[in-house]
């Protein structure tokens, strides 16, 4: 396993983070216990989940069952880097949700309890605040860091200039603000590149993108309906991309098979080569899944493959960051 800095702080974590968004929705505990087994054996430092994920089953799900496997066995809790996040709403009781700070607050307690620990590593908000100042969240925020309940602070869905925003707001209270942004990137969504990727290496936030895989569609979706094996290409993001990107789809399933590796290898692979990233947040629903995954840090994409990928997806505008992808 290779690891890096999160951001310009001194935190050191794995560059494949391991997301459990599936965790108490589509996976049941033991294979989760399996998954987090197999990424801690396998160098996996980094753990990504949410206050609201495990719906599915009753909002806290994930929380609670990674809190459970860390209550297994003594120093798990120690060996992992551990991010949740905070925003959405946990009921239908006013001030159950959002960016309030007495939400942040509250919805750190209930964290922590659910995930058996004391402290977060990293405390994400999980959208941008509509209507909190952000002289309200970083109090909030920094109380957090004063009591020893959180380390570092992070975004996920944010604009480029939200970023700015917050990382502003931050520097005049004299916090240390973002570390992290969590945002959707992967060869297919590439819009982050114009403001979002720019914005967060300026202010040295890392970005953590989610769906690297665009919920399957990269993961070899067209070899996978012809076996009549797919599962996630048949639903959610993959199947409304699916018939607009067919055919640039079969090309890079193609392109993959030449080179030799799994088309959710090269996919993964290209996004730890992009400027900025420090780990893209995987989401494996399986063991399988998760174990095929780790051979994406193997991979190295010479300048020529980088140039067709490019060409099967390209950036948006003319390429690189706002506003040189569409000016002079």
């Amino acid at each position: 396993m290779e690891y890096t800095s999160l951001g310009r702080t001194g935190l050191q974590v794995s560059r494949l983070c391991l997301g459990t968004m599936n965790f108490g929705a589509t996976t049941p505990e033991d294979e989760c216990v399996a998954i987090m087994d197999r990424a801690s054996h396998g160098g996996i430092n980094f753990f990504d989940t949410a206050n609201i994920y495990g719906r599915k089953l009753h909002v806290g799900a994930s929380e609670e069952i990674i809190g459970r496997w860390f209550a297994a066995e003594p120093g798990r809790r120690d060996r992992t880097v551990l991010a949740t996040k905070v925003y959405g709403s946990m009921s239908d009781v006013p001030n159950d949700g959002g960016l309030s700070a007495r939400h942040i607050i509250a919805a750190c307690e209930g964290s922590l309890r659910r995930l058996q620990t004391d402290w977060i590593d990293l405390y994400q908000m999980h959208h941008i605040p509509r209507a909190t100042p952000w002289e309200e969240i970083w109090q909030a925020m920094d109380v957090l860091v004063a009591q020893g309940k959180i380390r570092y602070v992070g975004s996920s869905n944010f604009a480029g200039w939200h970023l700015g925003a917050a990382q502003e707001a931050a520097n005049r209270r004299h916090s240390l603000g973002l570390v992290s942004e969590q945002c959707i990137y992967n060869l297919l969504v590439r819009h982050v590149e114009l403001e979002v990727v720019p914005a967060a290496m300026a202010y040295g936030i890392g970005i953590l993108p989610w769906a690297p895989l665009h919920g399957g569609l990269l993961g070899g979706a067209i070899r996978k309906l012809r076996e009549g094996s797919a599962v996630r290409t048949k639903e959610g993001r993959a199947a409304k991309g699916m018939p607009a990107n067919a055919d640039t789809i079969e090309a890079y399933e193609n392109l993959c098979a030449e080179l030799g590796h799994s088309p959710a290898d090269v996919a993964l692979a290209w996004l730890l080569s992009r400027p900025g990233v420090t780990a893209p947040v995987l989401g494996p629903r399986s063991f399988e899944q998760l174990d095929a995954s780790f051979a994406s840090l193997h991979i190295t994409l010479d300048p020529g493959v980088l140039a067709r990928l490019d060409e099967l997806f390209p950036p948006i505008g003319g390429g690189g960051p706002a506003p040189d992808a569409w000016t002079w």
